[in-house]
């Protein structure tokens, strides 16, 4: 999966908006398929217009548990989405997550301004289940 540097390098390459939603469908493409039994009501994301699962992991039972997702989507462009989001998130300490918005990153490589309206609320309710399921784990 790729890193985040290594997206917004990317994203800093493509100069034209359809190679850059290429890029997204691919980089959704490399995202690993969640299991089906995974793929419940309870790991659903309420909010977005495609179904949308994610799945945490903290890592160790400490009062700052650093965090892992999985995640998937039954539509190819937010599928990207999700790997982008998991890039910004996963593998980092609760309360690191809690502090990062990921759309500020969306924002900064100008993605969001080429979503649809749906896909950017789905964007914003995927990053904030990730922050609110952070600040939990935080706050443990």
């Amino acid at each position: 999966m790729a890193t985040l540097e290594q997206i917004i390098d990317d994203f800093a390459f493509l100069d034209e908006w359809e190679d850059r939603y290429r890029y997204v469908i691919e980089l959704g493409k490399a995202l690993p398929e969640l299991p089906e039994q995974k793929r419940t009501a309870q790991n659903k994301v309420q909010g977005c217009a495609s179904q949308v699962w994610l799945v945490s992991h903290p890592e160790d039972g400490s009062a700052d548990p650093v965090l892992t997702f999985e995640g998937d989507s039954d539509a190819h462009i937010v599928r990207g989405l999700v790997a982008i989001v998991l890039a910004v998130y996963s593998g980092k300490h609760a309360s690191e997550i809690a502090r990062t918005d990921a759309i500020e990153i969306f924002d900064r490589i100008g993605l969001v301004e080429h979503l649809s309206s749906q896909r950017a609320n789905g964007l914003r309710s995927m990053v904030k289940r990730i922050r609110d399921e952070a600040r939990l784990k935080a706050a443990a």
